[in-house]
């Protein structure tokens, strides 16, 4: 078991089931995602079956069961931004970063996900990383924010 694991565990009281959420989430914050080490033992401190832990897991989409990147690129493909081109701006941040939707670039500084709203339909088309909008894009407009995160 990893250090870090251990300190954030020693954080929580034993056998407190209603604790999962919180310490799932504390301990993808501290190793970036949810390896499979980190929820045996988050289990057995719990005393939650490992199954319901990666019902949990499985069923949030802000947990990551494989190595996630420092930036979450989530290109929406909702009816407003399809209709304003999201599909070449999804085509330029896969061009820009050589992954796919659900890829990590191999450096761990992006993630790629395609989501279907984002709320921002205004801004159409939107990508959002991590907790940034940026809108009315264009591909060019892609490769120069991608270039200022790199």
């Amino acid at each position: 078991m990893s250090k870090k694991l251990e300190k954030i565990l020693k954080n929580y009281p034993k056998g407190e089931k209603k604790l999962l959420i919180s310490l799932l989430q504390e301990t993808q914050e501290e190793l970036g995602y949810l390896p499979d080490f980190a929820l045996e033992k988050i289990s057995e401190h719990l005393n939650i079956p490992l199954s319901q832990v990666y019902g949990v897991v499985t069923f949030y989409s802000q947990f990551y069961l494989k190595p996630h990147g420092k930036y979450t690129i989530k290109a929406c493909q909702g009816t407003a931004c399809h209709v304003k081109g999201s599909l070449a701006v999804l085509e330029a941040i896969q061009n820009e970063l050589k992954i796919k939707p659900g890829e990590t670039t191999k450096d761990l500084k992006f993630s790629l996900e395609v989501v279907y709203c984002l709320g921002t339909c205004f801004l159409a088309p939107v990508m959002m990383i991590n907790n940034q909008y940026y809108g009315k894009l264009t591909s060019n407009k892609v490769k120069s924010i991608l270039k200022s995160y790199r």
